[in-house]
């Protein structure tokens, strides 16, 4: 894996680095915390509690801005400014943190009792943890000005940049900041881009809705990202691009970001590792990758052309077997609905080591679809699974239900009719924009309602559930099944 250089790079770029740099040693001041919380009394561990957890939240969205300014690379401007009131700020506030805790002329116990007094004192009586709090109100601000949301609020940011700037001043940083790298945000032109951006993807509510169980996971391992690699800043991502979602991995090591490209409104993953404290990207389209499960890790492969064969692209161990599962519908529907996708390889519609327990063909919200209730042969979990029946799009995910303990309630499921069945307490997760979850629940109990083609189709399904025992056996998994080899694309 080659890593290319990244010097002479403009100041956009320094200062998101210094994100990724304080990121880091927030991460590290933070494992510090907790080790001194070891050794001193039990009484002392809440503040330190907050505080260590409050610096980790710093390291998170700092490095959640810096990933989204990758696709955001437009509107980093707007930021600059606010990130070089910030940085140095939260800079010498975890080294001075570090230089407390390094003090062995003294206890331990008087190292946490002199930097909370200290470092509260001279912020004006401000408590340390709640400076963290401070910074970390600031930071999401900045990421939902970066990302248009509409939820942005410049009087509040501002108030905020106030604040800091006061506490830079209490700190003897230089003020004003030395650098003015950026143009003055206008609260009309927020609004303007705020309200173009009101229509949400589905893509956007995959991953912010709760979860109804975790599934733990075995034999994890690191996550690989095998490239090739580009620096911060290096990707021409046309203005407008749409995030979709960010999941992260091994502590924030790894992160991968899925956005629609604005010009031809196809999906993109964009992968970022940390390799000697610096981040590094890679992105493709979801065009061009294959995506295949091994134990509990998806794997995404691209295709060589150099070498006229796939090659590992990222390797993605989930702690959950629900947001695998999401994670594996999600990228399978945005490749298949994508225009510039030649073809979806069949083996990547079903997910790998999932035993089918029943399947039927149901009208649900007017369209045919296929019902097929799965048992992951590694965890015992049980969903339902909603796929096209047929067509250009047959076999794509359109959306799945995870079965939780509530399914042993005997009102859970009940037969209403020959065709129709009822389900109460079940979140779907939706994968395609025209479907409306919300016409098969129009009844007084808001149940969900599955209208089976068939009278078996129902009568096999009540079965399924009627006849499961408490607790299943562990079963042999199924034999391995060929991967599927990506293959050129546009």
């Amino acid at each position: 894996m080659d890593y290319p250089n990244i010097s002479n790079a403009p100041v956009e770029t320094h200062l998101l680095q210094g994100c990724c740099i304080e990121a880091e040693r927030a991460d590290l001041v933070a494992v510090n915390l907790d080790q001194l919380r070891i050794a001193l009394p039990e009484p002392l561990h809440p503040h330190l509690l907050t505080l260590a957890e409050e610096i980790k939240g710093s390291s998170r969205l700092l490095r959640d801005l810096a990933d989204r300014s990758q696709v955001h690379i437009s509107r980093v401007c707007i930021v600059l400014n606010y990130l070089n009131v910030i940085l140095p700020c939260l800079c010498r506030s975890l080294r001075d943190i570090t230089a407390h805790y390094e003090d062995r002329t003294i206890s331990r116990e008087t190292r946490w009792r002199k930097m909370y007094n200290q470092m509260t004192e001279e912020a004006g009586g401000l408590p340390l943890p709640q400076r963290f709090v401070l910074y970390n109100h600031f930071l999401s601000l900045l990421r939902q000005l970066l990302t248009r949301s509409p939820n942005f609020d410049l009087n509040t940011l501002e108030a905020l940049r106030t604040r800091i700037i006061t506490l830079r001043e209490q700190r003897g940083i230089r003020h004003p900041p030395p650098l003015q790298v950026g143009p003055v945000v206008r609260q009309d032109l927020i609004s303007q881009a705020a309200a173009q951006e009101r229509n949400a993807h589905w893509a956007e509510q995959i991953f912010s809705l709760p979860l109804p169980s975790r599934t733990a996971l075995k034999h994890l391992r690191s996550c690989k990202s095998y490239g090739p690699f580009s620096p911060l800043g290096h990707f021409d991502i046309h203005p407008g691009s749409k995030i979709l979602f960010r999941r992260v991995f091994d502590n924030e090591q790894v992160s991968i970001l899925v956005f629609l490209n604005s010009v031809n409104q196809s999906p993109y993953l964009l992968i970022r590792t940390i390799q000697g404290g610096t981040p590094w990207f890679s992105m493709r389209g979801a065009h061009e990758l294959c995506i295949s499960r091994e134990g509990s890790a998806l794997q995404l492969k691209r295709w060589s052309r150099s070498e006229q064969c796939s090659k590992l692209w990222a390797v993605l161990y989930f702690l959950t077997w629900e947001e695998m599962v999401l994670f594996y519908c999600s990228f399978v529907a945005l490749k298949a609905r994508n225009t510039l996708t030649v073809q979806v390889h069949p083996l990547e519609f079903k997910l790998q080591r999932e035993k089918r327990l029943f399947q039927a063909q149901i009208i649900d919200d007017g369209y045919k679809h296929s019902l097929i209730v799965y048992e992951d042969l590694q965890t015992r979990g049980i969903r339902l699974h909603a796929a096209v029946w047929d067509g250009e799009l047959r076999q794509c995910p359109v959306w799945t239900a995870f079965v939780t303990h509530q399914s042993r309630s005997p009102t859970w499921l009940s037969r209403r009719s020959k065709h129709l069945i009822w389900l109460k307490d079940v979140q779907l997760y939706v994968f395609c924009k025209t479907y409306r979850q919300e016409n098969m629940r129009q009844n007084k109990s808001g149940a969900f309602e599955i209208y089976f083609v068939s009278e078996e189709g129902a009568a096999r399904f009540k079965e399924v559930f009627s006849s499961r025992p408490a607790s299943r056996p562990a079963s042999r998994a199924s034999s391995e099944i060929n991967e599927a080899v990506a293959g050129p694309s546009k």
